[in-house]
């Protein structure tokens, strides 16, 4: 079932049947409730006729209805009387009966002990007929009938049921007419959704979103959708530059070996030569597996990360314990300032690399006698790790491309350029991101994650 069959049917065809279902309800309550009163009035009137039915000159029988002063004006709608005496027979009626209209006959002495009301058709209508009976001063029975009309009961129900019919029309068009162009419009941005889906199966990662403004569900799944297509284009962007970057610097030191060896081959060489061609050529294999290892750490930082506490403090203390041989043998001192425990949740095995890539540029870049500082500390709603040294410093142009896969300082220290790359993958994978801090000497790169 399609989309604006399910709005036409829950949002149109379902409330006007129930709105049909009520109001039918309604009709026969609202019907039961008009005859309910009827009776109640002629009850009423019974029970007024009755009592003084009797109260006349010598105790002769007579209707008030007949005597009111106000018999005309209520002549439309009041109930008839008929009076019927001890042998059936009509005694006398209100209104007086038109000639040629046949006489009733009801025996008293039938008629059960409490009224009866009862429902009669005759001359084209329906009428309400109440028969009482009654007895007169000296004991003899009689027998009163009241009879009221129901065709004013019966127009006011038919009025009722014309109303209700025509606004159950009139409601179940407009909400066709609102479900269906509200489906439309769905089915439009729907529409709109699944062909940029499509695109985007197909690789198509360049195609944009026409902007929604319903302000809705739909609108939050295509702003997330938007998003999500940035995202990818930037990632498979970064992933291409990425690999372009690294067979470029794969391919150097390929061709240097390559060249190296080529030298070597041509001619005899001494054994002095080879091996100063073997050591160069050893120099180039490092950098390659130097090289294929960061290659490596950067695509392991594409899988998800298992988050857990982590005490920074002790993660800074780690890291500065196992490079301070390094660091001695360099001439440079290392310190962690750091409060004695700051717990957040992050992935340990991570932030210890990328904490790892910071130590290891500043010992590159230190000048012997220098300190190198790691810190941890509490910022407004984050945490922070960062190392200082006391080198040459990053130049302030320059404090946002290093953190590109391959960029290397202009006489900076040698290494693969993919170290800086990795601490922001680290600091954006844990909701954070890696800055360098301006500094007045040296150099400070800060990781900061959310608290």
């Amino acid at each position: 079932m399609t989309l604006s069959a399910r709005l036409w049917l829950w949002g149109a065809v379902l409330p006007v049947a129930v709105l049909a279902l009520v109001l039918l309800a309604a009709d026969e309550l609202f019907h039961a409730a008009l005859e309910r009163s009827l009776d109640q009035a002629l009850l009423a009137q019974a029970a007024i006729e009755s009592v003084s039915l009797f109260d006349g000159p010598r105790n002769e029988p007579h209707l008030h209805m007949a005597s009111s002063p106000l018999v005309d004006s209520v002549r439309p709608f009041a109930p008839e009387g008929v009076l019927f005496g001890p042998d059936g027979v009509e005694v006398m009626r209100y209104p007086p009966p038109v000639e040629g209209t046949p006489h009733e006959t009801v025996a008293p002495l039938e008629q059960p002990a409490e009224p009866a009301l009862r429902t009669v058709a005759h001359g084209g209508h329906r009428h309400r007929e109440l028969v009482v009976a009654v007895k007169s001063p000296k004991g003899e029975p009689y027998a009163l009938k009241l009879t009221a009309s129901l065709a004013q009961l019966d127009a006011s129900t038919d009025a009722f049921h014309q109303i209700g019919l025509l606004s159950t029309l009139a409601t179940g068009l407009v909400l066709v007419l609102a479900q269906g162009l509200q489906g439309r419009g769905l089915r439009r941005r729907l529409i709109a959704l699944r062909s940029h889906l499509e695109a985007v199966r197909a690789g198509e990662l360049e195609k944009r979103l026409e902007p929604d403004r319903e302000g809705d569900e739909v609108s939050e799944v295509h702003e997330v959708l938007g998003q999500a297509t940035e995202r990818l284009q930037a990632a498979r962007d970064s992933r291409e530059r990425l690999l372009a970057d690294a067979a470029h610097e794969l391919r150097t030191p390929l061709s240097l070996m390559r060249t190296r060896l080529d030298l070597a081959l041509r001619r005899e060489r001494s054994v002095a030569e080879l091996k100063t061609a073997l050591d160069e050529t050893r120099e180039e294999v490092v950098r390659l597996a130097m090289l294929a290892g960061r290659l490596l750490d950067t695509a392991a930082h594409a899988r998800p990360l298992e988050m857990a506490s982590v005490d920074l403090s002790a993660l800074a203390a780690a890291a500065v314990a196992s490079l301070r041989d390094v660091a001695a043998q360099r001439g440079v001192t290392l310190t962690v300032d750091a409060p004695a425990s700051l717990i957040v949740p992050a992935n340990a095995d991570a932030l210890r690399q990328a904490l790892d890539n910071l130590l290891s540029n500043a010992l590159k870049a230190a000048p012997e006698g220098s300190i190198i500082s790691a810190s941890a500390r509490e910022t407004a709603g984050a945490v922070q790790l960062s190392v200082k040294d006391a080198g040459p410093g990053i130049p302030e142009a320059e404090r946002e491309a290093v953190f590109e896969p391959f960029h290397r300082l202009r006489g900076g220290p040698p290494g693969t350029g993919l170290g800086l790359a990795i601490v922001r993958e680290v600091a954006r994978r844990h909701g954070g991101r890696a800055f360098v801090s301006p500094t007045i000497a040296g150099a400070e790169v800060v990781i900061e994650v959310p608290r």
